[in-house]
């Protein structure tokens, strides 16, 4: 499937990606055409992070195909890189809450002008490219529905000081600079209202019909899909097949080589009863690959790590992707 100029099209088929702590997701199927709006649905810690950052070439893939905008992953993940953008992604791309709205926009088109034109963009005069970083600044902002003016203290308003909904809109905005065909957004509806849930996702409806494929981690998938004209694709993260039922332990019958008195039957059954019987209630062995393979499948991963170490899930910034971004080293 090819790409637009604008969004890319997303496949994949089998992909899945193991970290240091076992897999973060495994058997992810997906078909996107350009311009589409993609949910990853799941819990806390179910792998939804890794897909994101899988998908977007950060993140090396351990097992499957996929491809972003005709690029095959992980071949091409420099290319794909390339050509989406991070919005909102807990300890990989997240806003610095001591600086303001106008330092976070200034740096961006700084980076955008130095690393994200040719050679021969940079000799244009200074006044012409002033003009173009300030244009995409501009439609940046537009695109994400963020009009610093309203802001308590306007462009010179601190990231600590918005609320998470502006804080969600600034993070878009400069992801669009870059003027991406993949934008992944994470913790798209973490801590918002049902109001401010149904303006974020507006707002993505915006980026997908104008053209941009979003890929939105989300806890519940947004409504409406293809009644309001745009194409939902839902990925769910965090399912696993229900473990095999244990097989109880044979017992093992009691033999004699000696001839039994008929008189003494009632001795036999006597000491029959005394005899121990399996107790079904006794842990698995973990030497035994079966109770083993039963034990791993209750692994989850959290926003992107398993549960194999016995934690319990924490917060959507899931310290597994974190872990697993580490071990592939591939940034």
């Amino acid at each position: 499937m090819d790409s637009t100029p604008h969004g890319a099209a997303v496949t994949a088929a089998g992909f899945g990606l193991k970290g240091p702590r076992g897999w973060a997701f495994r058997n992810i199927d997906l078909t996107a055409g350009p311009g589409s709006l993609i949910a990853v649905q799941g819990p806390s810690g179910s792998g939804r992070t890794c897909l994101l950052l899988a998908l977007t070439g950060r993140m090396k893939p351990a097992e499957g195909t996929a491809e972003v905008g005709g690029l095959p992953l992980p071949k091409k993940m420099a290319a794909v890189r390339a050509v989406s953008a991070l919005a909102h992604v807990p300890g990989v791309a997240e806003l610095d809450p001591a600086l303001t709205v106008g330092e976070h926009l200034r740096e961006r088109a700084l980076l955008q002008g130095r690393f994200g034109g040719s050679l021969r963009a940079l000799l244009r005069p200074r006044r012409e490219r002033r003009a173009e970083a300030r244009a995409l600044v501009d439609g940046a902002l537009e695109a994400a529905g963020l009009d610093p003016e309203s802001l308590p203290k306007g462009i010179r308003t601190s990231v600590r000081d918005l609320e998470r909904l502006e804080a969600l809109r600034l993070s878009v905005a400069l992801a669009l600079v870059g003027g991406p065909r993949l934008l992944a957004v994470d913790d798209t509806d973490l801590k918002l209202s049902d109001e401010e849930r149904a303006a974020a996702w507006a707002m993505l409806r915006g980026l997908a019909a104008a053209g941009t494929t979003v890929l939105a981690v989300c806890s519940e998938p947004p409504e409406g899909g293809k009644a309001l004209g745009e194409e939902l694709v839902l990925v769910r993260t965090g399912d696993r097949p229900a473990p095999a039922p244990e097989k109880a332990a044979p017992t093992t019958p009691v033999t004699s080589t000696d001839t039994v008195d008929p008189a003494d039957t009632a001795d036999t059954a006597d000491t029959a009863d005394t005899a121990d019987p399996v107790d079904p209630t006794d842990p698995a062995d973990p030497t035994d690959p079966a109770d083993a393979a039963d034990a791993a499948d209750t692994a989850v991963e959290g926003d992107s790590r398993p549960a194999a170490d016995g934690r319990a899930e924490g917060h959507d910034d899931e310290e597994g992707a974190v872990d697993a971004f580490a071990e592939t080293g591939r940034a």
